[in-house]
């Protein structure tokens, strides 16, 4: 069952699951595709992801349950009129207060480790604020609020930019320091001309409480 944060006519903003991913994998298994028919809810078409959360990343979702809707919430996307917050765990203990990190992101590819993104001059540049909220058992909880949408951002500039990986990272840190890659999309806002804004908030999942924080 997939909590429902926001529903109206036009949005439904869920809370996803961390491990599951949106697009059903290659090598098979469950997907958010599997549920969108649960998530009709009497409507006669799926509901469509507007865009992108990592498999391991938990949090609100946005999905339009029409097409115009879908165009629409995708160019809010586009025009970066869309507030996002989100909460992660690093690795390690951060010493700075808050900050804007502003590094370029490139897609890299190798036969021995696959693709992954790095900071690199020539990439499309990316900018997210973050902010450090507590610290606890060695480990960081960081309020991120990225400006631009890149695959792999926050993972990238928590690396690269704060010199900590986010807990559990198997691409840019260790598998070994969370149960998955501990980051969270806390909090979705997407406006609409001449209607209240699309907003949720995801609650934390219990996941950042084992580590140490229960509360962001």
């Amino acid at each position: 069952m997939i909590d429902i944060l926001f529903e109206d006519g036009e949005a439904l903003v869920i809370d996803k699951p961390a491990g599951l991913p949106i697009d059903p994998p290659r090598a098979g298994g469950p997907s958010l595709a599997n549920h969108l028919e649960d998530l009709r809810l009497g409507f006669q078409r799926n509901p469509v992801p507007v865009h992108r959360l990592d498999t391991d990343t938990s949090g609100c979702l946005l999905l339009a349950r029409n097409p115009k809707a879908l165009v629409r919430f995708a160019r809010a996307f586009e025009e970066r009129a869309v507030e996002k917050r989100y909460l992660g765990i690093l690795a390690g203990e951060l010493a700075q207060e808050e900050g804007t990190i502003s590094l370029s992101l490139s897609k890299i590819s190798s036969a021995e480790k696959g693709w992954r993104m790095i900071a690199a001059r020539k990439g499309k540049p990316s900018i997210t604020h973050w902010r450090r909220l507590a610290v606890s058992g060695g480990r960081t909880l960081v309020e991120f609020r990225p400006e631009t949408g890149r695959t792999h951002q926050i993972r990238v500039h928590a690396l690269a930019g704060l010199g900590i990986p986010l807990a559990g990272d198997p691409v840019y840190g260790d598998r070994a320091t969370g149960p998955r890659t501990m980051l969270h999309a806390a909090e979705l806002s997407v406006p609409r001309p001449g209607k209240p804004a699309v907003a949720a908030i995801a609650p934390l999942p219990a996941d950042f409480a084992q580590l140490g924080f229960g509360d962001g």
